[in-house]
């Protein structure tokens, strides 16, 4: 019979592999995902920890997947997104299980496994750079934006944003403890991380990275003031040496957006012709007839590809897509603004809700899962689905190690932190 250490350590093995399982596929991660989940409850005493079914955290969650369910009835199409739906409470599980983990065991190596394998996405994601293909050959498809081995979704920059702040903050956790020549490693390493990011092309995910490495930056305590002020003009000017050496890069940042703004004319041209703007604009069609509840999660595939429904009117902005491209556009049209509001309300708690502890506790590894949930919600930029599966389990992951990470948010430490 296996032993329930046996069945930990299985489970730590599954998680330590996880950014792998993003590489091979959505199927592979769901399937990592959902063995992390039933190995937890194999192993799970309900009657030892039955106190966490009175955390405020569960019930918060729980209300989120009550809200989806009841989203899927209002649907315009129940059938589409009512098994994504009923699947979110593996997410629930899966938060339960990394609390559980990170409660009962030693979870260092990790996050070592996890950085050795986003080195060698980062090595390959180089090669791709410099030769035009990555070390397998993929990358044609998409021209100058690298794929690496992601073969045909040009989403590198997302995959880095979703550990490396969590990868970066275990080590600066450590970082006391580090000889000269390992401090000095990690600068590098960072700086390398955020121009290959860079070199992706994916404008918005550069964007999010910045602005929470530069927060990451300033909140660390390891650092001298001077020092920050000298790494962050490292950085900058790297990045601007990289951007200036190469054409694409050049019209990729600026010169393609310059030469849609530089006029009133270019801008009016911008917002008329502009896909952002024309899916943004079909979003917003799509609340404006749906105001209250929206037309039901992963239904706006379905409302706006309609095609008996005559494009004038009141859907003469609608544009046939699977999602709108900005979070809160998605959360108004799929949701409503009554679901939008719940939904905000609920993540924001949960992301919120132990910040004073956050910020004290002077835990690195809370603190960058925390930087990246807030990246997701950062107003304008376009985003993929947030419900989409490579997202939303990227984001539960952060989610699930901000509170793992820290005893004190723990929530199977409930008793002896009295954890709400």
């Amino acid at each position: 019979m296996i032993q329930k250490k046996q069945i930990d350590s299985l489970n730590i093995f599954i998680l330590s592999l996880l950014p792998l399982s993003f590489i091979l596929g959505p199927s592979i991660s769901l399937f990592s995902i959902l063995s992390i989940g039933i190995l937890f409850l194999i192993t799970y005493n309900f009657r030892e920890y039955d106190f966490i079914f009175s955390s405020t955290t569960i019930k918060i969650l729980f209300a989120i997947y009550f809200y989806l369910l009841f989203n899927s009835i209002i649907s315009i199409d129940y059938k589409i997104g009512l098994g994504r739906n009923l699947g979110f409470v593996r997410f629930i599980i899966f938060f339960l299980a990394i609390n559980f983990l990170f409660f009962k065991l030693k979870t260092d190596k990790i996050f070592k496994i996890w950085f050795f394998i986003l080195v060698i996405v980062l090595i390959d994601s180089y090669i791709e750079a410099i030769f035009g293909k990555n070390s397998i050959g993929f990358g044609e498809e998409y021209g100058n934006r690298i794929v690496s081995f992601f073969k045909d979704e040009p989403i590198v920059a997302a995959f880095f944003n979703g550990f490396i702040l969590l990868i970066f903050g275990y080590f600066l956790n450590n970082f006391s403890k580090y000889n000269n020549f390992k401090k000095f490693s990690i600068y590098i390493l960072i700086l390398l991380f955020l121009t290959c990011i860079l070199l992706t092309g994916e404008r918005s995910n550069l964007i999010k990275i910045l602005i929470g490495f530069f927060v990451f930056l300033y909140l660390i305590h390891h650092f001298s003031l001077s020092t920050k002020i000298i790494f962050t003009l490292i950085v900058s000017v790297s990045m601007f040496v990289v951007l200036s050496s190469s054409t694409y890069l050049k019209h990729r940042y600026i010169s393609q957006l310059y030469e849609k703004i530089k006029t009133k004319e270019k801008r009016l041209e911008f917002y008329d012709k502009s896909l952002y703007v024309s899916l943004y604009k079909s979003g917003y069609a799509v609340f404006k007839n749906n105001f209250y509840l929206g037309v039901g999660n992963k239904n706006y595939r379905i409302e706006t590809c309609d095609f008996s429904k005559e494009k004038k009117g009141k859907y003469k902005n609608y544009w046939c897509m699977t999602h709108p491209h900005q979070i809160y556009i998605e959360f108004l049209s799929e949701h409503g603004l009554g679901g939008t509001i719940i939904l905000l309300v609920l993540f924001f708690t949960l992301i919120f809700k132990h910040l004073k502890i956050i910020i004290t506790s002077k835990n690195y590894i809370q603190v960058g899962s925390f930087i990246y949930l807030i990246l997701n919600f950062i107003p304008l930029l376009p985003s993929g689905s947030f419900f989409n599966d490579f997202n939303l389990s990227l984001f539960f992951l952060n989610l699930s190690i901000m509170y793992a990470s820290n005893k004190k948010t723990n929530i199977f430490y409930k008793k002896k932190y009295n954890i709400k």
